[in-house]
Order: C-alpha cells, then structure tokens, then sequence
C-alpha cells in the first residue's frame, strides 16, 4: 500500500480547523446550507475520483452541514460531546480497522475491551462478575440485555428456547413503567413482542414508576426499569422493586442510558441507589460519557447467559485464551468500539467522568434558575441535567423554539410533558462552559423579544 500524505495531511488540517471552530461556529446549519447538500445527489461516477478529492468534497460541501453536537451549545437529545481524546482514539482504532469480535481478530482490541468493560463495572459499583458487550447504541444495549434475560427466564423454566423457537414457548410477561423510553418497546419488538403485550405501570408527576401499582411478579416477569427519566431525568425507585422481585425468580433490567452514569457522582450516586440489585443494565457511552456515538454497552448479572444467547460457534472461529467479543452482542463481526470507552476512563478516571456529571447537573440547576426569572413554567424536578419548561401561551412556544434553533447560536427540541408543549433542555457535554451557558440564556431572552 502506497502512503498518502497529501491525503493524510489534508484531513488532519481539516480536522484541525473544525475542533477549532466548535465555540464560533454556528450550532446547526442554516436552511441555505442545508440546501446545498444537495450536491451531494450525483450519479455514481464510472472511474471513481482521486482520494483527496473525495474528501475535500466531504470537507467543502459537507462540514458547513454538520451539527455541532460536539460544542458546548448543544442541549437536545441528551448527547455529550466527544472527548478530543476519545476522538483520537477512534481515528486510532479506524486506522487499524480491527474487528472486535474474535479476539484472533484483535488481541488488542479484546484486551482494551476486557479493561474497559471491568472499568465500567467498578466505576459503576455493579457486579465485577457481570458480562459485557459493546453494542451501538441504547437500543441495541437493551435488546441485548433483554435477550439473555428472556433466555435464564426459560432456562429457569426448563425451556430450551434456541432449541425449539419462541413460537410455543411459555409466556413471559413485560412489566415497565408508561414513561419507559421507546426504544426498549422497539428492542421488544425486535424480539418479536407486540405493544399490546406489553403491561405498563402508572407513574408519579415526576414519571417514575409507583411500586404499589405494579402487578403481581412471577418467574415468567421481565420488568424495566430506568435510571433516568429522559424528559424530566427521575429515577425509578430501583431498589423498592428489586426488593419486590426478590426470590420470585423474576427478572428486573435497568435502562441507564444516560442517567446510569450518576453512580460515578459523590454528590448524585443516592439517585440511582439500589441499581446493583438489578440483574442487567444498558448504558449508552455517546452521553454523558462523551465518546463518540455509535457505542453503549449492555451489561448482565448472569454472564453465562449472554454467552449462550450470542455465542457463535464454527470450525473456523478459533478460541483463545483472551475474551472473545462476539459472545456478548448479536454481532460476529463489529468495530472495536470498547477502545474509545477504554480511552475516555483513562483520560478522565473516577474523579473526571464525575466532574462531567457535577458540572453539567450544577449548569442546570443554574439554568433553571434563570429561566424562571424569565417567566417560564418549570415542569419537571431538575434533579440532574434535564430542564424541561414552557410558556404560559404555549401556543407561541413553536415559534420561540424556531427562533432559538435558527440563531445558531444554541439548539434544544421541543417535547410533550404530563400533556403540556414543552422544550426540554439537556446539558450533557464537558465542553459546556459558564460563557456558553450565558450565551444560550441571552439567546433564549432575545428569541422571546423577537
């Protein structure tokens, strides 16, 4: 392979005047500029074209396009901003294109995932013995998660489910609260369960799940959990239901996407007590982790069985004596994904991810107080780093939104909240400073004016 190094150096330039730009330049692009994507729409060219001309277009048509998600202005969705160590890591581990299943693939990529993996547990304090796998997102975490817990459950029962199909198997039964984040109703679904199979909970004002309305739990109960509401960011009372699944032989799984990671808080771990007595997690590491996205975690209790829910057995496929990847995801073959979650826990230790969690949680808080100076309706306990508010005219909330994401100067999305429009607010990322946090509060008051 002949090096490229106008290519090499291009990108690394280009790369460069981005990560310098995250304060200036524009949060989200404008419509002209979404506009001009369109010349990306061209036919399929039949010589190719020159590698630096492919990625000059990526940089001159493209960038301008890009939502600086990585800067500190970003408020929606509750994503983090990539740590520039973690996105070195990645450039990294995309150089050395290893697959992280087979650990014959990448003994590199298996060790760092082992650590990583064990890291996340202690920094947690969830089980040391606990499997893990490395999946692409909260979605895939959960399905992950709940595929192994669906598999001990008929284990239990004495059903061999990879044997004889889910067609006749006994029925399980999915317990969670009616504020559960969609994506574990899609991840059921997945797994071949429709909605209405599906027995959800009442909730308080808050959106956590109230132990006394929950139905009877059994052998064939899964229930979902969440540390984390993700509009008003409350926890479920964790503990008081591990307490209630106790010797029922029932299983109980914790969505922590984002609100998980509190445990890695002095001053917040009290939020999330109790969530070691589950017995599994999903965590989504594009949070407040700050890596960057495609990575999260699933994590069981019973290691054993999410190897034999994803283990993958053939002649070709040579064991070694380092932890084979490919045995706790549905995937063979995937990116070494644990090596960014390995770099941002040895750049940040215990005491950094923590820092990210108290500053962001005290920029709400501020945030809040602010807010209410200026005559918006808090809705929600602002317990960690999720606001979410309205106007007392909900009805000019719309245009209000409109006018603080066109600014490009900050961008949050709109959200429905106990019935009421509302904007919900999500400050997630360590690049989020106190002059970012002033210029949004300016934004917002101005886009009232206007």
């Amino acid at each position: 392979m002949i090096f490229d190094q106008e290519l090499y150096d291009y990108v690394l330039t280009a790369s460069k005047a981005f990560e310098e730009s995250l304060d200036s330049r524009p949060v989200t692009p404008n419509a002209e500029i979404i506009k001009s994507l369109e010349y990306f729409n061209e036919p399929l060219n039949l010589e190719g074209a020159d590698s630096i001309e492919v990625i000059k277009m990526l940089h001159e048509v493209g960038e301008p396009g890009v939502v600086s998600s990585r800067g500190g202005r970003y408020y929606g969705f509750v994503t983090g901003g990539a740590l520039p160590v973690t996105v070195a890591a990645s450039w990294m581990a995309t150089s050395w294109d290893q697959n992280g299943g087979p650990s014959v693939m990448s003994p590199t990529a298996a060790k760092l995932e082992e650590v990583a993996g064990a890291w996340v547990l202690d920094l947690l304090s969830l089980p040391a013995e606990c499997g893990f796998g490395f999946v692409t997102g909260a979605t895939m975490a959960g399905f992950t998660a709940l595929s192994a817990a669906r598999l001990k459950l008929y284990r239990n029962l004495g059903y061999d489910l990879k044997a004889d199909g889910i067609r006749h198997a006994p029925k399980v039964r999915f317990v969670m609260s009616d504020e559960i984040h969609p994506t574990n109703i899609i991840a059921l679904q997945y797994m071949g369960y429709g909605k209405n199979e599906l027995e959800f909970v009442e909730c308080d004002e808050e959106g956590r799940i109230i132990p006394s309305k929950m139905p009877p739990i059994d052998d064939h109960t899964i229930v979902l959990l969440q540390a984390g509401n993700v509009n008003s960011g409350a926890f479920d009372p964790v503990s008081e239901v591990c307490d209630m699944a106790k010797g029922t032989g029932a299983w109980v799984h914790v969505d922590a996407a984002f609100g998980g990671w509190v445990r890695a808080s002095e001053n917040k771990r009290h939020l999330a007590a109790g969530m070691e007595n589950a017995d599994s997690w999903s965590l989504d590491c594009h949070k407040w982790l700050n890596v960057p996205h495609d990575s999260a975690i699933a994590i069981c209790r019973d290691k054993e069985a999410m190897q034999e829910t994803f283990g993958v057995r053939a002649s070709y496929l040579v064991q070694s004596a380092l932890r084979e990847g490919n045995h706790f995801t549905p995937e063979l073959s995937r990116r070494a994904r644990g090596i960014e979650i390995w770099a941002a826990l040895k750049h940040l230790g215990q005491s950094g991810v923590g820092d990210i969690i108290d500053r962001t949680c005290n920029y709400a808080s501020h945030f809040t107080s602010e807010l209410k100076k200026m005559n918006f309706e808090i809705l929600n306990d602002v317990v960690i780093n999720q606001i979410v508010a309205t106007l007392e005219n909900e009805d000019q909330l719309e245009g209000f939104i409109e006018n603080v994401q066109q600014s490009g100067k900050a961008w949050f999305g709109p959200t429905t909240w106990k019935g009421r429009k509302a904007f919900r607010i999500s400050i997630s990322s360590h690049e989020t400073t106190e002059e970012d946090i002033d210029i949004a509060l300016k934004t917002i008051n101005d886009a009232l004016i206007d």
